[in-house]
């Protein structure tokens, strides 16, 4: 009894310690990569503000090529919504919605994961005249685990995990556009 003892009390002092070691970490993760793109800003900034379009370049959207989707609102503009809803694990359930336009310069969605997991995360895509037909292009990400999901950021390699899968992207959209 007394070995019990000990064994839960040493289990209750890890899982303390844990438990606070989290209080301390942080709970936010940004993420984001950049191409240039030999298209004019103009040419670059009406394509992407459209989200049907990321089915187009987007690793995310032909990971599951039988998965359904759903369109709510006029595309192009805030209040846009695009659902999906797949049977793949790595695809899930969700939707990403317009939440707002910057004319030429930038759009921002935030993005509702239902399955496997809820989370609520925020994405953006930005342009930036390079050149009079060369275009930077960022496309990043951002989020947050709350305590005490946030010890999980320990494990997680969230730059390792998305970008890469925003640098597929990035690629896509400049062979999409560039016409390769």
């Amino acid at each position: 009894m007394k070995i019990l003892k000990r064994i839960l009390f040493v289990l209750v002092g890890i899982i303390a310690l844990v438990l606070i070691i989290a209080l301390f970490l942080k709970k936010e993760y940004a993420v984001e990569r950049e191409i240039t793109i030999e298209k004019s800003k103009a040419e670059v900034f009406e394509y992407i503000k459209f989200l049907k379009n990321q089915d187009n370049y987007s690793k995310w959207a032909t990971m599951d090529p039988a998965m359904k989707k759903e369109f709510r609102g006029t595309d192009g503009t805030v209040g846009f919504v695009s659902a999906w809803d797949s049977q793949k694990d790595d695809v899930g359930k969700g939707e990403q919605e317009i939440m707002k336009i910057t004319e030429g310069e930038r759009v921002d969605f935030e993005l509702r994961f239902i399955e496997p997991f809820e989370a609520t995360d925020n994405a953006y895509m930005t342009t930036e005249a390079v050149g009079d037909s060369t275009t930077r292009v960022k496309w990043g990400f951002n989020g947050k685990m709350n305590y005490p999901m946030n010890l999980m950021l320990l494990f997680m390699d969230m730059e390792g995990m998305l970008g890469g899968d925003l640098e597929q992207g990035l690629e896509n959209l400049k062979n999409v556009l560039e016409g390769c």
